[in-house]
């Protein structure tokens, strides 16, 4: 990693590299505040609810064919995000691929608004094209992570990221609350006031990422050697990447590639199994707290800002945290946190017995969040950054699919308790862990700036 040069400004000599300026840094977190209000709107609180409802019309099945469409859509960027990051990384395009991707996403989640009742073909093209470029997007702007800041404070800038992004999801969740709010005052039905929200969403999604593009810079350089992994890869006629085979090549040849970095390889074991679990938190939150719990809509609502305020608070404090304590001892912290909100939320018999877990939830997902990403930038090595990133893109996919389907398989086996379900949710950060303890950060570190 460079070394940074003397700076008359004290930030940036501790925390950022040589010709990294504070607004490139402000430009790149503000991807994270656009991108947020997909996943809080769409994926969270209002889209997945009139999914289920209208859409689905209630059917039994409704809640398997959200989950499913998301899986598709997962599955999609576990196959892809390789190949797109080492294709980004060969041609010094990541800012290029970022721009394509974002534009999709924002195409997409407008199109939502077309989707009525009864459209469910339309509903389940739509969010596995949204879902999958917001993937994509989010994939690539995690590479640019280790060009802005020194090894030493990139947990700091990461969790200035996930801070700000929290902070985007409340604003972009508020507008669209507000909108429903008075929507509903004047009598009209979610086929009225969802298509609106969409908009809205894609709107704010696309104005915020405009301080991305205009401020954040393109460092990385075509690739012109074959001596490396990822120039042999990519070393095909360009025309290929669209194709199935070459994606599953470049899949495979990343994780061989991945194999000589021990420690990288640790940190992804982990996040199959801790991002499975937070992915649980997620998608399924909302609905044990409704069905288990007794929380009406409303209460809903402000449990959703709850969640995201504690993250954001999570990302802040503990992305400074990180960089004193150490990644790993964070992380694993952050884990056994996760444990207890699993064991209290199993436990909550009361709606304020659930408000604690839930808070404690928000402060573990935003600190497993920045942290986790931090890791992934400091043990990849420094040529083949988009490309392991999308390989982390893949662990971190894969656990959004296992672990839904884990505490999905668990509730119908046992006849829809989700109790016990949720109690087995903690084992998935019990196994996070285990992976953490042979893990050595200088070990890695070395390992990844040594090529």
């Amino acid at each position: 990693m460079t070394v940074a040069k003397a700076s008359s400004s004290p930030a940036r000599s501790s925390t950022l590299n040589a010709g990294v300026r504070k607004r490139e840094v402000f430009g790149w977190a503000m991807y994270d505040f656009a991108n947020s209000g997909f996943t809080t709107v769409v994926i969270t609180a209002v889209f997945s609810a009139y999914f289920v409802g209208a859409v689905a019309q209630g059917a039994a099945w409704g809640a398997l064919a959200w989950t499913t469409t998301l899986g598709v859509s997962y599955a999609l960027v576990m196959l892809s995000m390789p190949a797109l990051g080492a294709w980004a990384d060969l041609h010094g395009a990541k800012k290029r691929l970022l721009g394509w991707v974002t534009l999709l996403c924002l195409v997409s989640t407008a199109a939502l608004a077309w989707v009525q009742p009864g459209d469910l073909v339309l509903a389940c093209i739509l969010v596995v094209v949204a879902n999958t470029a917001f993937s994509w997007g989010e994939s690539v702007s995690y590479a640019f992570l280790p060009e802005l800041a020194k090894p030493e404070a990139m947990g700091k800038v990461s969790g200035w990221g996930w801070g700000l992004g929290y902070a985007g999801g409340m604003l972009t969740l508020g507008i669209c609350l507000a909108w429903v709010m008075s929507a509903q005052a004047r009598g009209e039905t979610a086929a009225d006031f969802v298509p609106i929200t969409m908009l809205i969403t894609a709107v704010m999604y696309g104005a915020a990422s405009l301080f991305t593009f205009a401020l954040l810079k393109e460092r990385t350089l075509p690739t012109k050697s074959t001596d490396d992994v990822a120039s042999a890869v990519m070393a095909v006629p360009e025309r290929t990447l669209q194709g199935f085979q070459a994606s599953m090549r470049r899949l495979h040849e990343t994780w061989q590639a991945s194999a000589r970095y021990r420690d990288f390889s640790l940190l992804l074991g982990s996040a199959v199994f801790y991002q499975g679990g937070v992915a649980v938190a997620i998608t399924l939150a909302a609905i044990y707290a409704q069905q288990v719990i007794g929380f009406q809509p409303q209460e809903i609502m402000v449990l959703v800002f709850v969640i995201n305020a504690a993250a954001m608070i999570g990302a802040l404090v503990f992305g400074h945290l990180q960089d004193k304590m150490g990644h790993r001892l964070t992380l694993s912290l952050t884990l056994v946190g996760w444990t207890i909100t699993c064991i209290l939320a199993g436990l909550a018999t009361t709606k304020l017995a659930f408000w604690y877990a839930a808070a404690l939830a928000g402060v573990c997902m935003g600190s497993s969040q920045s942290c986790g990403r931090a890791m992934a930038g400091l043990l990849a090595p420094t040529k083949q950054l988009a490309e392991f990133y999308g390989l982390w893109s893949f662990a971190t996919r894969l656990a959004a699919i296992a672990g839904p389907l884990m505490y999905g398989l668990i509730t119908w086996g046992t006849g829809g308790d989700q109790r016990t379900a949720i109690f087995s949710t903690a084992l998935l950060f019990v196994v996070g862990l285990g992976f953490l303890i042979p893990l050595d950060m200088a070990r890695g570190q070395r390992a990844a700036q040594d090529d």
